[in-house]
């Protein structure tokens, strides 16, 4: 009898120690998903390069239609090559969209500024809707992670610590991302458009990749994810037919 209680003392620790360690593989599985969700490396250099192209083109030839539609090409490339690669173009046409409509609003009104000014309210409206998802408890990293880790909506009511971590993560790009708009809205009244242009493309990847550093921590220490399954109702038919 003590050589079983001893077997069960030994085993104990180690199956403790194999779950430990299960959890934290599943946690940074989970919490890699980040750079994916937002089209990883390549997606980050497809919304900057053309804000570059635009002050380079505007530099040289001091015509905001030039700038424009040299902007706008380089966007159709990158559908172009993302397409015979065969890969998602969710990140080259969300950039071509804003692209489009700065370029529409710059050789509108013929001020090469313009073409900074969807981008920059972009930037506001998206951290106050990042604000209120935090305020409502339907964090935004949540569901934007959740499709990606396939836990869904498992962390809303099944797994608290993961919804606080999704809500730690959410405050932390508010906060991140914020900076951008409360930098460049002054230099845009300005009309500072070297300096404006200069610093659009160098705030463009380093707050991304930090904020995306600080919500890969957060998401290390929290819970793993609870993997989302069918109900019993989207079950019974597959059960029926076999």
């Amino acid at each position: 009898m003590s050589n079983e209680a001893e077997a069960i003392r030994v085993t104990e620790p180690q199956h403790d120690q194999q779950g430990s360690g299960y959890e934290r593989d599943a946690s940074k599985e989970a919490a890699e998903t980040v750079l994916k969700a937002f089209g990883g490396v390549r997606g980050m250099v497809d919304m900057t390069l053309p804000g570059l192209v635009f002050i380079v083109a505007f530099n040289i030839t001091h015509k905001v239609p030039v700038a424009a539609w040299s902007a706008l090409a380089l966007c159709a490339v990158f559908v172009v090559v993302r397409l015979a690669r065969r890969e998602t173009i969710q990140h080259a046409f969300s950039g071509v969209f804003g692209v489009a409509i700065g370029a529409w609003i710059s050789m509108k009104t013929g001020k090469a500024e313009d073409f900074y000014l969807p981008g920059l309210l972009w930037n506001v409206g998206y951290c106050v809707a990042l604000a209120i998802s935090a305020l409502v408890r339907w964090p935004m990293i949540g569901l934007m992670l959740g499709p990606i880790t396939g836990e869904m909506f498992t962390w809303r009511k099944e797994n608290p610590g993961r919804l606080a971590a999704y809500t730690r993560a959410t405050w932390a790009w508010v906060l991140i991302m914020g900076l951008k708009p409360m930098i460049l809205f002054p230099l845009y009244f300005t009309h500072n458009v070297n300096l404006l242009g200069w610093l659009k493309v160098a705030l463009g990847i380093p707050p991304l990749l930090l904020a995306m550093y600080v919500t890969w921590q957060i998401l290390l220490k929290a819970p793993p994810p609870i993997k989302a399954v069918l109900d019993d109702e989207d079950e019974k038919p597959d059960d029926a037919g076999k």
